[in-house]
């Protein structure tokens, strides 16, 4: 596929999509939680809340992950989604009973827990055989997650956390409109028919399989911190503008990341393993001075790591699987990927990230955060030492064959 397949005006319009869908994204993930907060939820409750969303995304991410590989269109599961996620929202948004809105947000999880991963495959596939390079697009969910939170934190301050709702549906509604507008992603020409039983080899790699669960271990702490940094820095004396700050700043730098990261990152599976073990080791000091933080602006400052760690781990991570998996099967691969973030990772996080929060304490909790991603380091160095063997055992042996 050429770069004329895929028209500049459909190329920018993946831009323009990546940009608001992160921004609707990010007024969830930023200030749902203050919502809940407001309304009377505890740390607990919330906990339990956000846990319920990776429990369905451990059926629902696969599940559409499946359909999209099917049927080859990533653009029409994402406008399904995204209209289910406004729907349901519309309901949250009405009442204030815990059961009901739990109800409500498994329907809403349903919806919501394949938009990254499929946003992902969506750019993939578009500029498969062009040469334009996946951050030059992801960047620009960066750009709208970081710019979004910032301007939304002062606009919900003065309207109150209690109408959340008004600019949540608004970009919401944005992304639903740009969705109609992209190419749908089965543009390209497949080298292998998907079937059933190929579908099945996604799951027989070791190294994906190993570099997926190693990933839970990283994300757990990622997926606490997530969750809980609003309250953390409301309870350190921050308002919803310092709050929005704290967004940007964990976003912003991600654009620098990614374009780097699309120039000079090697795409060999050896390669990114080493980089995601440096990655990991630089989220354990993330966490370790997230442990020590004793205001709302060291937040702020210590998010800046953001950018290296998530945003590092996320980009290679995104290419590590593309590079494992089939190409007929990505949206499975990278469905599988995405549950490291929001499935078994994010179930923990919510229950035992709650509890920890609520008992022993923000600093104590990245303490423990800090314990798990060291763990991670140790796996991801010695699968990376694994690998780097094998390689070898490879080469010498085709060598004697010679």
């Amino acid at each position: 596929m050429s770069d004329h397949t895929i028209s500049r005006n459909m190329l920018g319009m993946l831009k323009v999509f990546n940009f608001v869908l992160y921004g609707a994204l990010a007024i969830y993930s930023t200030f749902f939680a203050l919502y809940l907060k407001d309304i009377g939820f505890s740390n607990v409750q919330i906990g339990l809340l956000v846990a319920g969303g990776p429990l369905i995304g451990l059926v629902a991410n696969p599940f559409w992950a499946y359909c999209a590989d099917r049927f080859r269109n990533n653009k029409r599961i994402l406008i399904i989604c995204l209209i289910g996620n406004f729907s349901v929202m519309q309901f949250v948004f009405m009442t204030e009973s815990y059961p009901l809105i739990y109800s409500l947000m498994l329907f809403y999880f349903t919806f919501q827990s394949p938009l990254f991963t499929q946003s992902n495959s969506l750019i993939l596939n578009v500029i498969e055989g062009t040469n334009r390079k996946f951050g030059e697009f992801r960047a620009w969910g960066s750009l709208g997650w970081a710019l979004i939170a910032v301007i939304a934190g002062p606009i919900i301050g003065w309207l109150g956390i209690n109408k959340l709702w008004i600019v949540f549906d608004a970009m919401l509604l944005f992304a639903i409109f740009f969705t109609f507008l992209m190419p749908s992603g089965n543009e390209r020409e497949q080298k292998a028919k998907f079937t059933n039983k190929g579908y099945f080899t996604v799951f027989q790699n070791k190294y994906f399989l190993i570099f997926v669960c190693l990933g839970v271990l990283i994300s757990i702490p990622n997926s606490i911190n997530t969750t809980f940094l609003s309250i953390y820095i409301r309870g350190l004396g921050g308002t919803n503008t310092v709050v929005g700050w704290a967004a940007f700043a964990t976003a912003i730098l991600e654009v620098p990341v990614f374009l780097l990261l699309d120039r000079y990152l090697k795409k060999n599976s050896r390669t990114m393993l080493g980089w995601l073990t440096v990655i990991s080791l630089l989220f354990s000091a993330r966490w370790l001075l997230m442990s020590v933080a004793s205001s709302a602006i060291q937040v702020i400052f210590i998010q800046l790591l953001h950018a290296i760690t998530f945003g590092g781990y996320y980009y290679v991570g995104t290419q590590l699987t593309s590079h494992l998996v089939p190409g007929e099967y990505r949206s499975s691969g990278q469905a599988v990927y995405g549950l490291t973030w929001g499935g078994i990772s994010g179930i923990i996080a919510g229950i035992l990230g709650g509890w920890m929060f609520e008992n022993l304490g923000a600093a104590v909790l990245y303490r423990i955060c800090f314990g798990i991603t060291i763990c991670g380091f140790i796996g991801f160095f010695l699968l990376q030492n694994s690998y780097r063997r094998n390689e070898r055992y490879a080469s010498a042996q085709s060598e004697k064959t010679m």
